[in-house]
């Protein structure tokens, strides 16, 4: 696969290059200090929602519209916050990591067309993986966002925006805008759905007669990544919000009559050892891409590996500076891919011969099908063409078709081995 990448030296920096400043909270300074709701005279306020959202209540069941976002945060919150993002544990430069070609170039692809799907990286215990995905957020893009909105809102797409900003924009108000990096979530294993869907309280409506919900991990994702580690081990029920949301690109909160939905559309990236338990068929499909990473065999790797990993450890902003340069370069290439993307085209012969493989190892729905079209596309952007080649879709079609397959038990060839071998007899 190396070759087929690194055919210019741009591509080829591209995989070993690095990112200035980790910056995983960087879209909560856009919903800082908001008005709070005002309410009725001699009506106790109660306790106050960071993140809120209050609206009046209506009897009966319904669903409603979100009309106004109560953050208030106070000067010396704002400081503590400043200071908290100035002190945060630094991020391993994307860059810096030997090897595991496979895993970055699917991480890449995916940040340049998040339509793509995301990626589940599984293989052996202590290979990188998650240090590999934390790593990405050096090199996430800015996106434009409504200013002040809790769901990081499009400007100019409905499909992404709350239910408050569809309604100001169908009244023909203006939207104020800011720049924010595209936002990275963590799923811990232990998170309670109320935290990951967001929750009503039902006490405050009650007491003072408005809703109030509080935006969970779901509505912090939106147009972000949602990062699972471990995806394999997560409870049920979270699975169960996970593919729901994933399904729909919107995040449902019911509960004792009251309905509340927002945006929810992620890119889903999650990492796993199979040896700790296979995931459930119904999430695996909802992946965009699938990489394995095994262990690294050679011994001057192994020994490099180790060094650059013990050079961090001693002096992480020392270590960070000399990838700088390296992280900046490849910032500017999956910039310059993102703006690309829109004009890379695919021949419809190659198009139908992608739909023959995918027929002929009969792959359930058209999800591999869309998936590669779109993989092949951001690969050939990344190189900086518009046009894709076969070479470029012989690198992808394993990653997106590998996890599709049905699972034969008695089967011992890998089932991207099976991909290859079918890829190279239809594009002959």
């Amino acid at each position: 696969m190396a070759g087929l990448i690194g055919t210019s030296t741009s591509a080829s920096a591209l995989l070993t290059s690095p990112s200035i400043s980790s910056s995983s909270s960087s879209s909560s300074s856009s919903r800082a200090s908001i008005r709070a709701l005002s309410f009725n005279p001699g009506q106790s306020q109660g306790r106050r929602f960071y993140g809120g959202i209050g609206v009046p209540v209506k009897k009966g069941r319904s669903h409603f519209s979100i009309s106004n976002v109560a953050t208030e945060i106070s000067p010396p919150q704002q400081q503590a916050q400043k200071l908290s993002k100035e002190s945060q544990r630094p991020v391993y430069p994307f860059a810096a990591i030997v090897g595991q070609d496979e895993m970055k170039l699917c991480l890449l692809l995916n940040v340049i067309d998040p339509k793509i799907g995301g990626v589940m990286i599984m293989g052996d215990r202590g290979t990188g993986k998650s240090t590999t995905i934390r790593s990405l957020v050096d090199l996430l893009p800015e996106i434009t966002v409504v200013a002040a909105d809790p769901f990081n809102s499009d400007p100019e797409d409905p499909e992404s925006m709350g239910v408050e900003v569809r309604e100001k924009l169908l009244k023909g108000e203006q939207l104020p805008t800011i720049k924010t990096k595209i936002n990275m979530v963590d799923l811990p294993l232990g998170a309670t759905e109320d935290r990951v869907c967001g929750t009503i309280d039902i006490e405050k409506a009650l007491t003072e007669g408005v809703k109030a919900f509080e935006p969970g991990l779901l509505a912090k994702a939106n147009r972000g990544i949602l990062y699972v580690d471990e995806v394999n081990l997560l409870d049920d029920h979270l699975v169960d919000v996970l593919l729901d949301s994933a399904a729909s690109g919107w995040n449902t909160v019911e509960r004792e009559g009251i309905s509340i939905s927002h945006p929810a559309r992620f890119i889903l990236i999650g990492s796993g050892n199979p040896e700790e338990g296979e995931l459930r068929p119904q999430l695996l499909d909802r992946f965009g891409m699938h990489a394995q990473v095994g262990t690294v065999r050679d011994a001057e790797l192994r020994v490099k590996i180790v060094e650059e990993r013990a050079r961090f450890d001693k002096n992480p902003k020392e270590f960070r500076d000399t990838y700088k340069a390296d992280q900046e370069k490849l910032q500017e290439q999956i910039s310059s891919a993102r703006s690309l993307l829109s004009s890379v085209q695919i021949d419809h012969e190659l198009r139908v011969k992608i739909s023959k493989v995918c027929a002929e190892l009969n792959v359930d729905g058209l999800r591999g099908d869309i998936v590669t079209n779109r993989a092949a596309k951001a690969l050939a952007a990344l190189k900086g063409r518009d046009q894709v080649t076969a070479e470029d879709i012989a690198v992808v079609i394993p990653n997106c078709l590998r996890h599709r397959l049905r699972k034969d038990p008695l089967e011992s060839i890998d089932s991207g081995v099976l991909v290859i071998e079918k890829f190279s007899e239809v594009f002959s």
